[in-house]
């Protein structure tokens, strides 16, 4: 049985510090692309191991693209009620592995197929069961494809990642804690930088610090806008959604509603914002702060854990930090190394903390 010793280490994490598995409960593994099988053999051995159920849920890209292109409400609807609820609801546990050599596979697919995927499937197997009532964890897998994307060889960025994802966890939630303390006394935060201009209130809502718990690799605080106070103009850096690349995003705000924007591939962004009257607000924002993590690589799972970086979310809020948003779209858009102020006042320059209970977030 061929495993690695570093996958060996990640499922340990990803089960036993991620997802609390105990004895006697279900996990669901699922593998989206054959890339990730080590990782996959890693879990199943480890849970066992642990006394638990694996449950082993394996993708092939090429049929999910089928799929994705040929479905429609009717379909989704039913693999919901046959298959997707009815699983999901006896799972304690969640490990969702990204393993596609492809990130842009599913670029060609329609947004009416892509819609009904979302509203009919995703929203109510994923967003409503798998996020709010399993302890669940997701991540991508180390590929060739993966490292060209990241512009660097694929041993260097296997070591990167692994660097990345095995992260003392610990030690970062220590380094936080200054920030969700001073965070949670803020009323308003303004980020400042290139192409970038924007306030929005925080007054009074919740904060929560990831530290490994849920994406890999982790590094980030999150909230949630109040809904109409966000004002102003943000750009982001690249990102890829529902397989479709942006070089860049533009997005002009009034009373937190996208009014008009700009990128790299209008004809997809207006797609996308027009998925429902949420997609064109936001339902999160968050800093990133993963030390190792410092520069795009259009995958938003490393991307939005960049530190000296934000995210500013267009869609679905989470319940643990709720503004109300509703949405059947989720997109972490990042802004990097814009300067950030509380309540009028700076306190990261680009991408530095500058108080000094906070220096311990500078790499």
């Amino acid at each position: 049985m061929l495993i690695s010793a570093y996958d060996e280490r990640l499922a340990e994490q990803l089960l036993s510090y991620s997802a609390e598995l105990k004895a006697g409960q279900n996990v669901l593994i699922q593998l989206n692309g054959l890339n990730g099988i080590s990782l996959v053999r890693a879990l199943a051995k480890k849970a066992r191991e642990i006394g638990a159920n694996p449950f082993i849920n394996l993708i092939d890209t090429e049929t999910q693209k089928i799929l994705a292109e040929m479905g429609d409400e009717s379909y989704w609807e039913t693999i919901t009620s046959v298959e997707g609820l009815p699983v999901m609801q006896k799972m304690d546990a969640f490990v969702g592995i990204r393993a596609s050599e492809n990130i842009y596979e599913q670029s060609g697919v329609s947004r009416k197929a892509n819609k009904a995927y979302a509203e009919k499937f995703l929203h109510p197997v994923h967003m409503e069961q798998r996020v709010k009532k399993t302890n669940w964890v997701i991540l991508r897998y180390p590929s060739p494809a993966f490292a060209m994307n990241a512009k660097m060889s694929t041993s260097a960025f296997t070591e990167y990642y692994y660097k990345a994802c095995l992260l003392d966890y610990s030690k970062l939630d220590q380094a936080m804690k200054p920030l969700e303390e001073l965070l949670r006394k803020t009323d308003e935060i303004h980020l400042k930088g290139n192409g970038t201009d924007i306030k929005l209130s925080v007054k009074g809502q919740n904060w929560i610090p990831c530290v490994g718990k849920r994406n890999i690799p982790d590094g980030e605080i999150f909230s949630s806008p109040i809904l109409d106070s966000v004002n102003g103009t943000i750009t982001y850096a690249p990102s890829v959604y529902q397989g479709k690349p942006f070089e860049f995003v533009t997005l002009n705000v009034k009373n937190g509603v996208v009014q008009s924007f700009d990128s790299s591939n209008n004809a997809a962004l207006e797609e996308i914002l027009s998925t429902d009257e949420g997609a064109k607000r936001f339902g999160e924002f968050s800093f990133g702060t993963n030390p190792i993590i410092e520069k795009p690589m259009y995958d938003i799972l490393f991307d939005e854990k960049i530190y000296g970086s934000n995210h500013l979310t267009l869609g679905q809020d989470y319940d643990e930090a709720s503004n109300g948003n509703k949405s059947a779209i989720h997109w972490d858009l990042v802004c990097i190394g814009a300067d950030v102020y509380f309540d009028g006042k700076l306190v990261r320059q680009g991408r530095n903390w500058l108080p000094d209970e906070l220096k311990g977030l500078n790499p």
